[in-house]
């Protein structure tokens, strides 16, 4: 039963590393998603914010795990 356990866990750490890092791109989606269609932007500006919000959330986050260590 332990391998199970092991194995799930494996898994879950092949997609998502770091739960902070999904959770703010899973809100960063919602927020670009409900913020285009309240203020009427275009899809091309969607896709320019969409794209800009999670390259900075990246950079962020590496350079976080750059002053932890890279544990």
């Amino acid at each position: 039963m332990h391998w199970i356990r092991a194995v799930s866990r494996e898994l879950w750490g092949l997609f998502v590393d770091d739960g902070s890092f999904a959770a703010a791109i899973a809100l960063w989606l919602a927020v670009v998603l409900v913020g285009l269609r309240r203020v009427g932007w275009s899809e091309r500006w969607g896709g320019v914010t969409l794209f800009v919000g999670l390259a900075l959330m990246l950079i962020e986050n590496v350079l976080r795990y750059a002053r932890k260590g890279g544990s």
